[in-house]
């Protein structure tokens, strides 16, 4: 985990990829960089004010089950649940928590019938929805990559993108 210090107040907990990170600190901004094809889930409970950010790199962790065990983050089925489950242990409620995710481009690489962009929004929808996880925004697909920040204190959601205007959510 790397921290960069903004300020003497705010600091940023830079998620990388196939990681994540949860704060109660109100003054802390979750960021990652580089989400193309891959999906962030900003995940924020409106009460407690505790977050997480997580970074998806697969869909399933089928795919390849041994590095389930020890990158959980990397895909969507056993990293969801954990961004979750670390959230619940800094005192949030199901009821509570917002999610917002970004992601899922279409980064048109060579072979790109996997389709992998599409796949990790498809799953990451159907496994929020499944467990009646709220979700509040999204800003997904199209051929761009993306960095998403979550703060803490707002639960608001900074997408940018490069030669693009800065969006929130």
């Amino acid at each position: 985990m790397e921290v960069i210090r903004i300020g003497s107040t705010n600091s940023v907990l830079v998620v990388g990829i196939s990681d994540m990170q949860v704060s109660g600190d109100p003054d802390a901004h979750l960021k990652t960089y580089s989400l193309g094809s891959c999906i962030g889930v900003a995940a924020w409970d409106r009460d407690r004010q505790v977050g997480g950010l997580l970074h998806i790199l697969l869909p399933e962790s089928s795919i390849q089950p041994s590095k389930s065990k020890t990158h959980p983050y990397m895909f969507a089925d056993t990293g969801i649940p954990r961004l979750f489950h670390s959230l619940y242990d800094l005192g949030a409620s199901k009821s509570s928590i917002v999610v917002k995710f970004a992601g899922g481009a279409d980064m048109k690489t060579t072979g790109n019938s996997l389709r992998i962009g599409k796949r990790n929004l498809n799953c990451t929808r159907q496994i929020l929805e499944r467990n009646g996880v709220r979700i509040k925004s999204f800003q997904v697909g199209g051929c761009i990559s993306r960095t998403m920040t979550l703060q803490l204190m707002t639960g608001k959601v900074l997408i940018q993108s490069p030669g693009r205007e800065d969006i929130w959510m």
